[in-house]
């Protein structure tokens, strides 16, 4: 099972060479104002027109529309699986996608660290093979640059300590892109534009051998 892993494209989707695959993830911020309904009909239709029989989508802190008109935003995104704090199964892989992501400035899906979002990882299902997030957890891709603090969120870092899924897409701290493997767990920051919103990096993809164990993930 190839699945392309994408994130963080900002309205400049169309530049972006994506790679064939079984299963296109975006893990947020595909809109550049957040608030015009024409960004999303553009993303959507770009969708429809790229050849991976899935797509799932989540939102990210910029994709403003799906957090304050929600049933607008949502009804324009037809050409995908769009998740919200949600689940579904693709091909035996059970995925679940939150665009929620640790307070920061005044974005969208902003929830304070600790408590505040705990209860949202609690949500996440103990058999997720492919978790969603717009935002990284502590420790792992989330740094702007190698000497910038961690920005990631702990509590999400304690979840999928104990849930251990196969797969983790993310994005939201564009200097983090890359991939990290442990034992149990990909992770891949998707993010395709730099810190300037540049669009500087490919995407990228995930081989996962569906109903094996974690320890035949193979990364490429």
């Amino acid at each position: 099972m190839r699945i392309v892993c994408i994130s963080d494209t900002h309205g400049q989707h169309r530049q972006l060479t994506v790679p064939e695959g079984d299963i296109l993830i975006h893990a947020g911020d595909f809109m550049r104002s957040g608030q015009r309904l024409n960004e999303i009909v553009d993303f959507n239709d770009w969708l429809g027109s790229l050849p991976h029989p899935h797509k799932v989508v989540i939102a990210g802190n910029h994709d403003l529309l799906f957090e304050s008109y929600p049933e607008m935003a949502r009804g324009r995104l037809n050409n995908t699986t769009y998740l919200e704090n949600s689940g579904a199964e693709i091909f035996g892989l059970k995925f679940w996608g939150s665009p929620v992501q640790p307070t920061f400035h005044n974005w969208a899906f902003n929830v304070d660290r600790g408590a505040a979002i705990r209860r949202y990882w609690k949500k996440i299902p103990s058999d997720t093979d492919v978790l969603i997030t717009h935002g990284p957890p502590f420790g792992t891709l989330d740094k702007i640059d190698i000497l910038g603090p961690h920005l990631g969120c702990e509590e999400l870092a304690k979840t999928i300590s104990q849930i251990r899924p196969r797969l983790h897409v993310f994005g939201h701290i564009h200097g983090g892109h890359g991939q990290e493997t442990t034992k149990a767990t990909a992770f891949v920051n998707a993010a395709v534009l730099n810190e300037r919103y540049e669009l500087t990096h490919k995407s990228q993809t995930i081989d996962l051998i569906v109903n094996r164990g974690p320890e035949r993930n193979s990364i490429r």
